[in-house]
């Protein structure tokens, strides 16, 4: 794919998620992140919501959710191709190269990701409460199962996201959406910030998209990787 057409097919997926925000999103969309759509869809002011498979456990919560028994579950919707149309991410528990206590802290995390844990959780706080996208066995566990109607869907969501190749035209990166350089949460940051604009009206889809590769090549010239 030529450099122009993959421009047209952002400019393209950008016009339509915002037409489709200004026409049937709530208002000031563009100021909400995670937590107020979850407030949102939990007292059932929203009605579709395309997220991180984090939020299931939430929305199917009674004690959370005032929807947790109309709510169902299916892969995020595609207009051209099911490649990039998910994510693939995980809170690791990271310890230090500078800890003093590295054996320590890899004894708790070892018990932290542990069928253990997962037990003890379950023994305590019920099959809801355990912490899902962190084991394998959890999602065939049959107790699981018939508490977390969207284990499912969500095990299907997380094998669904190839890491080597999660684009329609061919990548020379690794990832999805995440470019591991140093650059990235700075890019990030200005190019969300860039799309927020274009979603509130504040500038057009065009502006937002020449501002962004603006600020992309500022900061990857700043970093020394252009010859």
């Amino acid at each position: 794919m030529e450099a122009a057409d993959r421009h047209q097919a952002l400019k393209d997926a950008i016009n339509f998620y915002v037409d489709l925000m200004k026409a049937y999103g709530p208002p000031g969309a563009s100021a909400n992140s995670f937590n107020e759509n979850l407030a949102l869809f939990n007292e059932g002011k929203c009605g579709m919501w395309v997220d991180a498979t984090i939020a299931a456990s939430f929305i199917s919560d009674p004690k959370q959710s005032k929807v947790a028994d109309k709510v169902a579950f299916a892969q995020a919707p595609v207009a051209v191709t099911p490649k990039g149309a998910n994510w693939l991410w995980t809170w690791n528990l990271a310890i230090p190269a500078s800890s003093t206590k590295g054996a320590a802290a890899q004894t708790f995390v070892k018990w932290a990701t542990s069928k253990e844990y997962v037990n003890l959780v379950a023994k305590e706080q019920g099959w809801g409460a355990v912490p899902t996208c962190t084991r394998k066995s959890t999602y065939a566990n049959p107790e699981f199962q018939k508490v977390a109607k969207f284990a499912a869907a969500e095990k299907k969501a997380i094998d669904s996201a190839n890491l080597s190749d999660s684009t329609l035209p061919k990548s020379p990166y690794v990832g999805v959406q995440y470019a591991a350089i140093p650059e990235f949460q700075a890019i990030g940051t200005g190019v969300g910030q860039q799309m927020s604009a274009a979603l509130s009206g504040k500038v057009t889809v065009d502006q937002a998209l020449k501002t962004s590769q603006t600020l992309a090549e500022r900061e990857i010239k700043k970093s020394g990787q252009y010859k």
